[in-house]
């Protein structure tokens, strides 16, 4: 397979993954205190939210990858 078949599935299954979930979350712990053996910690979900363009914009540039990449050159 060419590179840019390989470049343009993964870009189509990242503009699916944006479509499908919107985003992503994750937790996040930090150190808020810590004097001597005392030490207190915080956790925090952040949310990472993907745009419709983008996750649009990776799905075409994918498609085009593909089909570029599987044309025969003369």
């Amino acid at each position: 397979m060419k590179v840019a078949t390989l470049v343009g599935i993964l870009l189509i299954g990242l503009g699916i993954f944006g479509f499908v979930t919107g985003g992503f979350s994750f937790t996040k712990r930090e150190k808020v205190l810590d004097v001597g053996p005392i030490e207190a910690t915080a956790e925090t979900e952040e949310n990472v939210p993907i745009s419709p363009i983008l996750s649009g914009i990776a799905l075409v540039a994918g498609i085009g990858l593909v089909i570029a990449g599987t044309r025969r050159s003369v």
